[in-house]
């Protein structure tokens, strides 16, 4: 029972950390309607920037995960200002492989500078915490507490932009009729890609809070960029409460089969999940789109 619970454990506080990088993607999607394929590629970037914040420079892991996520902020403002902008300008023809082949061309980008900066080696960065904290019944590695703690923060800075600030309103209003916000007078150039850097920001969090947990190499947001999909497709597309719940779900499917199955499938449990839900539930498990929902 002790193992089965410390599993649960693991899979709710995974889940929380996956729920971070897929609301990211959600928020991107929905003011943008984008799917960003280099989004694996701002969770590596976290990684390695709160690398190098704690172990290079020896600051706190805290403050190390603070600076990547500002850091890729502005990194994600100007990513979308630089590249997905002739979108919403009408100079390009076909708007959807546009937006396709850059975030992908990005990615592999991304991925090649981090092999030519850091080489193809595996670092392992300092914990947030050390030491074991006492539940009672089980007991939970402290720099994972502490890691879900922030993610959870994380998430809640976010919702709370997105259901009770202006920024919020009017990036649901761009979600919903770009063309009609802009004629209100709210600036739908400036607002994309302050919600581009956002999400980019969230997947730079999720990196940083888990790099210690999977350790940081340059293809590390591969896999969980493909789960971040596989959440928002089980969460249904554009649904910020289908991508946490989904988060959640598919962290405790992996942790769950793990414990009754093998660990050595852990990443093909979510890709099993994402076939059955296509099969039999193909809008997701909340069957909308609207991302503010």
């Amino acid at each position: 029972m002790e193992a089965f619970l410390a599993q649960l454990t693991n899979g709710l506080i995974i889940g929380c950390i996956y729920g971070l990088m897929a609301l990211g993607l959600t928020l991107i999607f929905g003011v943008l309607k984008v799917i960003n394929f280099a989004h694996g590629e701002f969770y590596m970037l976290g990684a390695y920037i709160s690398y190098v914040v704690s172990q290079m420079l020896g600051l706190h892991p805290v403050l190390g995960i603070i600076i990547a996520v500002f850091a890729v902020f502005i990194i994600g403002m100007i990513t979308e200002k630089a590249l997905l902008t002739p979108i919403y300008e009408n100079k390009v023809d076909q708007k959807d492989e546009y937006a396709l082949l850059i975030t992908f061309g990005l990615s592999i980008f991304l991925i090649n500078a981090a092999l030519v900066v850091f080489g193809p080696y595996q670092m392992s960065p300092q914990p947030l915490a050390n030491g074991v904290f006492d539940l009672g019944v089980l007991s939970v590695s402290s720099g994972r507490l502490y890691a879900v703690i922030l993610a959870v923060i994380l998430m809640g800075i976010t919702l709370f932009i997105i259901n009770k600030t202006w920024l919020g309103t009017a990036l649901r209003a761009i979600s919903q009729d770009r063309d009609s916000s802009t004629i209100v007078g709210i600036d739908a150039k400036a607002l994309g890609s302050i919600a581009f850097g956002i999400g980019a920001a969230m997947a730079a969090g999720a990196g940083a809070l888990l790099a210690p947990v999977f350790l940081v190499f340059p293809i590390m947001g591969v896999v969980p960029a493909i789960k971040s999909f596989v959440i928002i497709v089980l969460g249904s597309m554009g649904s910020v409460k289908g991508a946490i719940y989904g988060a959640l779900m598919l962290g405790v499917i992996e942790s769950l089969g793990v414990f009754f199955l093998s660990p050595s499938y852990r990443d093909a449990y979510s890709f099993l999940l994402l076939i059955l839900i296509l099969v039999f539930k193909p809008k997701g498990l909340f069957g909308g789109s609207q991302w503010n929902n």
